[in-house]
């Protein structure tokens, strides 16, 4: 299973933030993580479309949108304006999680469902089939720089055995992705559990190159996750 490695820009320079984008890109990551936080849903403030517009020239690689922001419906097409190809929101902010997922797919990008560490997977019974993404929370959103949570494997090998089944019958292919301090220490038994993208910020953006790059620390998360 091929890994994907998904800086989150949560931890990144702000002051720089078209240099710290090229510089994941230029050492292999394969998406940027986006995290949009309203204080509202969760208790911090981030950032919204007008960012996301203003990095989408500096990357060619896919940047992954977390809404963790209530309700949902009407950033989902000025975030794919903007240059989303993936979003993903989770589905206790959305009064009607199946219309949330459909209007992310009409706007053109990818959709996924994000759960917390307390919230159950039973969310995805009846919707798999508008789902290309589903998102552990292996930390409670809001903040970066967090602890895993060890109870997130588990929750991890049912995600996995979920999708393997959906996939047996017929289903489209659906991506298995982790969002709380995964390092380089760890990310071998997230992915053993089932993960094939992992999300990492101050693992990535506190480990620069000598040149302000991230090979090395994207090189070192790579190696442990095979």
């Amino acid at each position: 299973m091929t890994v994907r490695i998904a800086p989150s820009i949560l931890s990144a320079d702000f002051s720089r933030l078209g240099e710290e984008v090229r510089a994941i890109e230029a050492a292999g990551a394969e998406w940027v993580h986006f995290d949009v936080m309203d204080n509202h849903y969760v208790p911090n403030l981030t950032i919204g479309p007008l960012v996301c517009e203003a990095i989408r020239p500096h990357v060619q690689i896919p940047i992954d949108v977390h809404l963790m922001v209530e309700p949902v419906d009407a950033l989902i097409p000025m975030f794919a304006k903007a240059g989303a190809n993936i979003i993903t929101f989770h589905p206790e902010a959305s009064r009607h999680v199946d219309r949330s997922l459909q209007l992310i797919r009409d706007s053109g990008c990818k959709a996924g469902l994000v759960f917390n560490p307390a919230t159950p997977l039973e969310w995805l019974d009846h919707v798999m089939d508008k789902v290309d993404v589903i998102l552990l929370m292996s930390v409670n959103p809001g903040f970066g720089g967090q602890k895993f949570i060890p109870s997130t494997l588990g929750k991890l090998r049912q995600a996995r055995a979920r999708i393997d089944a959906h996939v047996a019958a017929g289903g489209q292919p659906i991506a298995l992705e982790v969002d709380g301090g995964v390092k380089t220490d760890n990310i071998a038994e997230i992915v053993a559990a089932g993960a094939d993208v992992c999300v990492a910020g101050s693992a990535v953006f506190g480990a620069p190159d000598v040149d302000g790059g991230y090979r090395g620390v994207m090189q070192a998360l790579k190696q442990a996750a095979r």
